[in-house]
């Protein structure tokens, strides 16, 4: 299908999603890759991986860049030749590209129960106390988001989700966040946005200017 949502984040963010409707054949003859990425793709086992990589590509064409304006540095990390920040994340029938003047980290995971069951491990579980079953089941997954989208925008080896990456409380209804990293004596604040699609969570983090 064409492009499922746009939204706007910020004066200079957008957020783009698309939800894989399309064969895998059809994404490998409506994308054109460069080497690098046709190797990526190649060497890729599962299909729904494939259709991750090909839609975000999609996502790319259908706001007037290519895969050739998009390169990867020595980290994984994914620039655009224009020197604007971007960021992409894929989850199972979706994939989503944000686009920004500034560091921007976006994650989108889809909604799970199992999410209940690791979230000691990631995040602080006082914070979801008071909340329905389905209510702890998004905000969990609104803080693993958090942490996930602070991570792509640092990409530093060693960060520890649940003991480097702190989100100050936040209401669900609020649809927006703060966080702090705390790695290698030095603190920085992000700003945090989210909201759903489906079963599905989009977070966006900003570092805080």
């Amino acid at each position: 299908m064409p492009l499922y949502k746009e939204i706007i984040l910020k004066d200079n963010a957008k957020l783009y999603l698309w939800k894989i409707t399309e064969d895998i054949e059809y994404l490998k003859h409506a994308v054109k890759l460069n080497t690098n990425s046709q190797n990526r793709v190649d060497s890729m086992k599962s299909e729904s991986h494939q259709k991750g990589f090909l839609a975000a590509r999609m996502l790319l064409q259908h706001i007037g860049y290519t895969d050739f304006d998009l390169y990867y540095d020595t980290f994984g990390k994914p620039h655009l030749t224009d020197g604007k920040h971007i960021s992409i994340s894929h989850s199972h029938t979706f994939s989503a590209i944000a686009i920004s003047n500034q560091s921007i980290g976006l994650d989108i995971e889809q909604v799970k129960e199992k999410i209940l069951k690791i979230a000691s491990r990631f995040m602080d579980v006082s914070h979801l106390e008071n909340l329905s079953e389905t209510e702890k089941r998004i905000k969990a997954t609104v803080i693993w988001g958090i942490k996930e989208s602070i991570f792509k925008i640092k990409n530093i080896e060693g960060i520890s989700f649940r003991n480097h990456i702190f989100e100050e409380d936040f209401s669900l209804e609020d649809k927006k966040a703060t966080a702090t990293l705390k790695y290698e004596n030095k603190e920085e604040n992000f700003d945090i946005l989210f909201d759903s699609a489906e079963d599905y969570i989009f977070v966006c983090a900003f570092e805080k200017q």
